[in-house]
């Protein structure tokens, strides 16, 4: 193929990566990005997509190798200064709140594991989108919240922003945006740490009226920040 068609076949397959990557299907949006990856080498936002498709996995080690060979293409500073410093061994604002205040709050080292994996998956998977951090607490407390939901947990948003000194409406926005661009649910099996998931329940019940019963209660209490 000439450079022209390398550039269409690259941009057609990433196209195709990312709808795979919308509806859920991680193995074909990874072979999606892949192919544009091999057609345009250089362009970043391939990797990147690859990165984030990984991340939403779970194999965050591919995650990062993707994310190494973006940061070898990326010519945007600002976003790829950002990338680099998940590379850091030091933990950043936000880490440092979520280890210091959730054990406070007497939650778990698995817990405290999760919330840490879900401030990292968001930071790959938000992509190049402006990424503000002016204070950590917000995105801190609603990063606790969400695992508090998606465990079914008995802990208040008013507890969990008074443990970090931030007001609940701050709270709130972080707490919809992880849910959104992390596409999360209840008792979500990338962050559920139950022994019995209550998820099981809807698929052992099939496409029945049950399902839906069932799913339907789950996400009223996920809905009900």
């Amino acid at each position: 193929m000439t450079g022209k068609q390398d550039g269409r076949f690259a941009a057609k397959q990433n196209k195709i990566g990312l709808e795979f990557y919308k509806s859920w299907e991680m193995d074909k949006a990874i072979a999606g990005f892949q192919s544009a990856i091999a057609a345009a080498p250089q362009n970043p936002e391939y990797h990147l997509n690859l990165a984030r498709a990984y991340a939403r996995s779970g194999d965050f080690g591919k995650a990062m190798q993707a994310l190494g060979s973006y940061l070898h293409n990326e010519t945007k500073e600002d976003v790829a200064a950002r990338y680099e410093q998940l590379f850091s061994s030091a933990l950043d604002g936000v880490e440092q709140a979520l280890t210091e205040t959730m054990p406070k709050m007497k939650m778990s080292l698995p817990q405290i594991g999760k919330a840490l994996q879900m401030w990292l998956e968001y930071r790959i998977v938000v992509g190049r989108r402006p990424l503000r951090i002016p204070k950590p607490e917000p995105w801190a407390a609603a990063i606790t919240y969400t695992i508090v939901k998606i465990n079914l947990l008995e802990l208040s948003r008013g507890r969990v922003a008074d443990q970090f000194g931030v007001r609940e409406q701050a709270l709130v926005e972080k707490y919809k945006e992880l849910v959104q661009t992390l596409d999360l649910m209840p008792a979500d099996y990338r962050y559920f740490l139950g022994e019995e998931n209550p998820l099981d329940d809807v698929v052992a019940a099939g496409e029945t009226s049950k399902a839906s019963q069932l799913l339907a209660k789950l996400e009223r209490r996920f809905k009900n920040i």
